[in-house]
């Protein structure tokens, strides 16, 4: 505390915090603009006429995220610094040509969100008309990377996701994790003008107790995406549509309410498809589709192996196989990469068992 009669000593004028601000904002862009340089000589090493996908490493690019996380000690929060870096790295990829990245469309969908949290805004988002299209132009190679929904945390699994791996060859390449908020909007925003509200089956599950308290007479409307419901929305004053903020500032449409889903940890986790079987990062998944043998015993013969290998088991759903009547085939999500000791092992002894395995992917743990 300053002595009776004497001020406290001034601290720095605010011109000067500012100059120094703008001082360090030369240096900031000084050294993006240093990183896209030797991001161009990266994708020239690979050759003129490689595309962004030959040079474009997944794990890579995990492994740098993790260790901006390590060195963060604030004051700005670990998303905040992720989502910076992340547009960092996407704007440096895309010099000479952008990652093309097909998603479930139109524009406005939760599918464009997680796109653009995984591949940030300098990636090409390609809107299509369904998961299987998705699917359809990643193998085609008209996309070098695909986004598709696989599960909800509160209304659990996306089957036709799930369908798709029994005959696509496609590889998963990434995830991720979404925290989902759902708004009902209108084209005049006032709730009493309802009487149908669009969206998407699984967004009107996630406000079911919301619209039965608010809006029980209404007429409830699944549609293909969230999207194409706030884009139905617009055209009439008595419809109204349940969709992300995203989709409302796109088609233009008012908040009457929200977040509105019953949950407050509504989270959906995006698998990221590619062609190709990735390296491991230090912090991997690796997913298995698993066919069984119809014998007594079946399930407990595919999960044991796992258990005395020390692998943790993230997830398993089961699904008819499309081989035959009755037959079935385990999606498994396990710890660690395909390589890691204890994954092949469990993989080796699993194959006694197994009438067939196929390694989806193995990727990076989505970070926040």
């Amino acid at each position: 505390m300053a002595p009776r009669g004497k001020s406290k000593p001034a601290g720095p004028e605010l011109a000067q915090v500012r100059e120094r601000i703008d001082a360090i904002d030369r240096q900031i862009q000084a050294l993006i603009a240093e990183r896209a340089v030797f991001a161009r000589q990266v994708g020239k090493a690979k050759g003129e006429l490689a595309a962004a996908v030959d040079y474009y490493r997944p794990e890579r690019e995990a492994q740098v995220l993790r260790r901006v996380l390590d060195r963060n000690d604030g004051p700005l929060p670990d998303e905040v610094l992720l989502r910076l870096f992340r547009e960092i790295m996407s704007a440096c990829l895309a010099q000479q040509e952008p990652l093309k990245v097909g998603y479930l469309g139109p524009e406005g969908t939760f599918s464009q969100q997680a796109l653009h949290k995984h591949f940030g805004h300098s990636a090409k988002g390609l809107p299509l008309a369904s998961i299987e299209e998705v699917f359809q132009e990643v193998e085609a190679g008209h996309a070098d990377f695909g986004v598709v929904p696989v599960e909800n945390s509160g209304q659990g699994t996306i089957q036709s996701t799930l369908d798709m791996f029994l005959t696509s060859p496609l590889r998963i390449c990434g995830e991720v994790e979404l925290a989902v908020h759902q708004y009902l909007m209108s084209r005049t925003g006032r709730i009493e003008d309802i009487e149908r509200v669009y969206s998407h089956p699984m967004s009107l599950a996630q406000a079911r107790a919301w619209l039965r308290q608010h809006l029980p007479k209404a007429e409830k409307l699944a549609v293909s995406s969230n999207a194409e419901a706030a884009r139905r929305a617009r055209q009439s004053d008595d419809a109204a549509a349940i969709a992300g903020e995203n989709a409302g500032h796109v088609y233009g449409l008012r908040t009457i309410a929200g977040p509105i889903e019953d949950r407050p940890d509504n989270t959906t986790r995006f698998l990221v498809l590619g062609r190709e079987l990735l390296p491991a990062c230090g912090h991997d998944r690796t997913s298995l589709l698993v066919y069984v043998r119809d014998q007594p015993g079946a399930l407990y013969n595919v999960l044991s192996p796992f258990a005395r290998h020390g692998v943790s088991m993230n997830r398993i759903e089961s699904r008819p196989a499309h081989t035959g009547r009755w037959q079935y085939a385990f999606f498994i999500d396990v710890g660690g990469h395909v390589d890691d000791a204890p994954v092949a092992a469990a993989l080796s002894e699993l194959g006694e068992y197994a009438a067939d395995i196929r390694v989806l992917g193995a990727y990076p743990v989505a970070l926040g």
